[in-house]
């Protein structure tokens, strides 16, 4: 056994010796220059290499080999000058003149290759981030459960309702509600099925599912903004702040002593979700329409100019940002704020799903069928309680009176 912790304990010795040195070398390797006598030409292994290590490549021998005129070929016309390789170096190069129409002056841009800043930010912090995001907030919800317990009706219910929501405002509830939990859930498949469907399920389900995707987010979106219009136009009068939101922060919308505060037809939790739902909706959906018409919607590049020109890069240490985006990277930021938005607005909704659901007795009942015990709406929205009983009492004393 003595033996053993002292081969161990060496073992370990030339673990800590062998790594400094193995890193050093790693670190001092660089690439040998590309020798292109045997691949006549092209570009060879130590070329992407060299790419690889952040060493500047003179590509010259790429940018120049884009074909020439075609030659003469007697009694069989003119056979053309250009290969497909050819084509593609030119494009690739921005060597060619493509006939194209669109409102975007960079259009003309059929091959851009600066994506790896996306595709590593995408796959990386991205992912990361987003997924701890939605991960924490049911994590915090979960851990707020078990120390404040679902929040009961004071009484009991009393079985008489009132009407909350009419028809209308429910319909426009679960149209947005609805298809935002489809797009959310497409996604998260469009980003996380390469990092965890595949190794679990194999390429084919991963397609599958792809596929299915794309064409529900895209098709689905055009509900989900239709409903969001609705349910801003139908209840926006009835968020806007007022002394009684001051009430219920200060109370913590019940939270702190022994009464809930007072507030209108909305309190101040629920209209921070109302205008989070609206700012991050209009936010996720502008960018949604620029990924989907990118040659004739840019997004980025007149917002970069409007910064630049109020001097917001120079906050960061920076001379300014890319104005001249081709629709590629147009496709690039829009998709990561894009994705950026969705995730904080997926956050915020699950904080909603949780009140409307385990977190509140009674509340589901509002969404519901439109009624909402008595005494559920007095401990909640005691104001606008009062208002819908005098009106009540106020429409039976009409019909009571006789008409002279």
């Amino acid at each position: 056994m003595t033996m053993l912790r002292h081969l161990l304990a060496l073992f370990a010795l030339v673990l800590m010796t062998a790594a400094p040195m193995g890193v050093a070398a790693q670190d001092t390797l660089v690439p040998p220059e590309p020798d292109r006598t045997a691949t006549g030409g092209a570009q060879t292994l130590e070329d992407i290499m060299r790419r690889q290590a952040g060493i500047q490549v003179d590509d010259e021998f790429r940018r120049e080999n884009i074909g020439g005129e075609p030659p003469e070929a007697p009694e069989l016309g003119t056979l053309g000058g250009a290969s497909d390789p050819d084509l593609w170096r030119a494009m690739r190069y921005n060597e060619i003149d493509p006939t194209v129409t669109t409102l975007n002056p960079n259009g003309k841009v059929l091959m851009q290759d600066g994506g790896m800043w996306w595709l590593e930010f995408r796959e990386g912090p991205l992912r990361t981030y987003g997924g701890w995001l939605l991960l924490g907030t049911i994590a915090i919800l979960a851990v707020f459960f078990l120390l404040r317990g679902r929040i009961k009706i004071d009484g009991g219910k009393t079985g008489a309702t009132v009407l909350r929501f009419k028809w209308i405002e429910r319909f426009a509830h679960w149209v947005l509600a609805g298809s935002f939990i489809l797009l959310g859930l497409t996604g998260l498949l469009t980003l996380f099925g390469r990092k965890f469907l595949i190794p679990a399920f194999g390429h084919e389900l991963n397609s599958v599912l792809l596929t299915g995707s794309k064409f529900i987010h895209n098709n689905v979106s055009w509900a989900f903004m239709i409903a969001l219009v609705m349910v801003f136009v139908m209840w926006v009068w009835h968020n806007l702040p007022d002394r009684t939101d001051i009430t219920w922060f200060a109370q913590a919308g019940g939270i702190i002593g022994d009464k809930h505060p007072p507030a209108k037809k909305f309190n101040a939790g629920q209209k921070i979700i109302f205008w989070s739902v609206i700012v991050l909706g209009v936010s996720v959906s502008v960018s949604g329409l620029s990924l989907l018409f990118p040659y004739d919607l840019p997004l980025f590049a007149k917002t970069f100019s409007i910064l630049n020109d109020w001097g917001v890069p120079g906050w960061f240490g920076l001379e300014s940002f890319p104005v001249a985006l081709a629709p590629q990277e147009e496709m690039q930021f829009a998709q990561l704020w894009h994705a950026i938005v969705a995730f904080l607005m997926m956050a915020v909704i699950i904080g909603h799903i949780y009140i409307g659901t385990v977190g509140m007795e009674g509340a589901y009942d509002a969404m519901g069928s439109g009624q909402v015990d008595e005494n559920w709406a007095h401990q909640h929205h005691s104001i606008w309680y009062d208002k819908v009983k005098e009106r009540e009492a106020e429409a039976a004393r009409t019909s009571a009176t006789p008409a002279e």
